[in-house]
């Protein structure tokens, strides 16, 4: 068992909540910098969105909807694939109509010729919520860019949240830790992860499964499962299928953590008393995956609707004897893939006059942080001797097992295909390195490397180890700006409207 929690003071409290407004106006500050539309499919998701908001759920990969497509046409900036020396015109919204009017209609008539949305099968949790705060912004009188802007900054209320319930979690793992309890929301509010900022379902993973990681703890802990507790787990862990597919992976490690459970309770002789409560949770967690399943199952012709997508990328099946000559199975592959992952894990994947809106020192620096506070951790579960109790160990063990599923699953899709002429994977980097898709895992990932970041300063007072956090968040805030600097004077950007 944990140790007694303590129960969090005002100040802690008001810490906490003081972490939700940063990382609201963190989030706010950047998503109004950045222009319409991000290299990470931002198109899609937000066409997918209106579609919801209609109350339209795709039944195939589809060209644009009619509403979306003024919105595409008038506020996308090319500037994000265009050449660093091309010249970029002013907003159309700047210009007269007569003098863009033709230009628009050739814009228009090209995402409807030539846009298919690959997205179209995705999921619906996050575009249901999305659709509706879609149509909140119509009905409170936005249009144009200040409503597409709108749609963007649900995430902003989603990343107060995710601070609240890394603390919660926290809490719930290291009840006795003041270092740890604040350090995972104050990692969660300055995260210079740029998906934060689009239009897009990847912002949903790290609530719904962080919030599903919780419950299981307690559903693990507690003697005899009660149904509003079994309930209450089996919803997020629906919540999680519902938001995306990459989150399989999670959903594989719950269910055989839950399966150790119902042994540990059939061991105990408790099964019986228990009956009612899993019944609850295969209902509320089986009934939602199994209608999404045979919805896609209908309409798109496979279980998952991804077939349709891999057609259209060209994407082929490896016979099993090729996969072993992937250069994953290399020394330098499996470091292009660690690193790849890890670093697009912190600073995202958008391009800015194609190239990366990152930096390779940085990249590299938070690499290396992030493997040696995991190895730290690794070492602090397997040294019997270690002060951790019977639940942070288990806690800790699900945390490193989600992470490493993730990992598996990537590993796994980069070496099935073949890529053809794709250019993300490709022939020549046959890998899939997108740390979005990690951040179901977030809130279990920062526990982990937190609970290491505690081990390293375990010799020094609480106020040093607030001194490093401090320091290290800065570091953060401050290089997160330098990169990012050239994309506020943007006039395609919520501050030019």
């Amino acid at each position: 068992m944990n140790p007694p929690a303590a129960q969090p003071d005002t100040n802690e409290r008001k810490i906490i909540f003081l972490l939700g407004l940063l990382a609201a106006a963190h989030v706010f500050v950047f998503s109004a910098a950045f222009p319409f539309f991000g290299t990470v499919d931002e198109q899609m998701h937000f066409d997918l969105v209106v579609n919801y908001s209609q109350g339209h759920i795709p039944r195939q990969l589809t060209p644009p909807n009619a509403e979306a497509l003024p919105f595409l046409a008038i506020y996308g900036t090319p500037e994000f694939l265009a050449l660093p020396a091309s010249p970029i015109p002013p907003p159309p919204w700047k210009q007269p109509l007569a003098e863009v009017r033709e230009k628009l209609v050739a814009k228009t008539a090209g995402y409807q010729n030539h846009f298919q949305n690959l997205e179209a099968s995705y999921p619906p949790l996050y575009y249901t919520v999305a659709g509706a705060w879609w149509r909140l912004g119509k009905w409170l009188g936005l249009d144009g860019g200040r409503l597409l802007y709108w749609l963007r900054f649900l995430n902003v209320p989603l990343l107060a949240a995710l601070v609240w319930l890394g603390w919660r979690t926290a809490r719930k793992v290291f009840p006795e830790n003041y270092f740890v309890r604040l350090a995972v929301p104050a990692l969660v509010a300055v995260m210079p992860q740029t998906i934060f900022y689009a239009i897009n379902n990847d912002i949903l993973a790290p609530l719904t499964f962080g919030a599903a990681f919780l419950l299981l703890l307690k559903f693990w802990e507690i003697e005899i499962p009660n149904p509003r507790l079994a309930a209450a787990t089996g919803l997020a862990l629906a919540a999680t299928f519902l938001t995306k597919i990459s989150n399989l992976p999670l959903l594989a490690v719950a269910g055989l953590f839950l399966a150790l459970k119902i042994f540990r309770l059939a061991r105990t002789g408790k099964l019986q008393a228990s009956a009612s409560a899993l019944w609850f949770l295969l209902v509320c967690a089986g009934l939602p995956m199994v209608a999404w399943l045979a919805w896609c199952k209908t309409n798109f012709g496979d279980f998952t609707g991804s077939a349709a997508k891999i057609h259209l990328l060209n994407w082929t099946d490896k016979p099993l004897a090729e996969w072993f000559q992937h250069p994953l199975f290399t020394a330098s592959g499996l470091w292009l893939f660690l690193k790849g992952n890890l670093a697009t894990f912190w600073q995202g994947e958008l391009l800015w006059h194609r190239q990366p809106l990152a930096s390779p020192g940085v990249d590299l620096i938070y690499v290396l942080l992030t493997l040696a506070l995991l190895a730290f951790a690794l070492m602090a579960l397997l040294k019997r001797s270690t002060p951790l109790s019977t639940a942070q160990r288990t806690a800790l063990w699900l945390a490193f097992a989600s992470l490493a599923a993730l990992f598996a699953f990537f590993a796994l899709l980069s070496v099935k295909y073949d890529f053809q002429d794709c250019f993300y994977p490709s022939r020549a980097q046959p890998f899939f390195v997108s740390g979005r898709l990690l951040l179901g895992a977030l809130v279990p990932t920062l526990i982990l490397l937190v609970a290491g970041l505690d081990r390293v300063l375990g010799k020094f007072s609480e106020r040093v180890k607030f001194i490093a956090l401090a320091a290290l968040l800065v570091c953060m805030v401050a290089t997160e700006i330098t990169l990012d600097w050239k994309i506020f004077p943007n006039e395609y950007n919520w501050f030019h409207l």
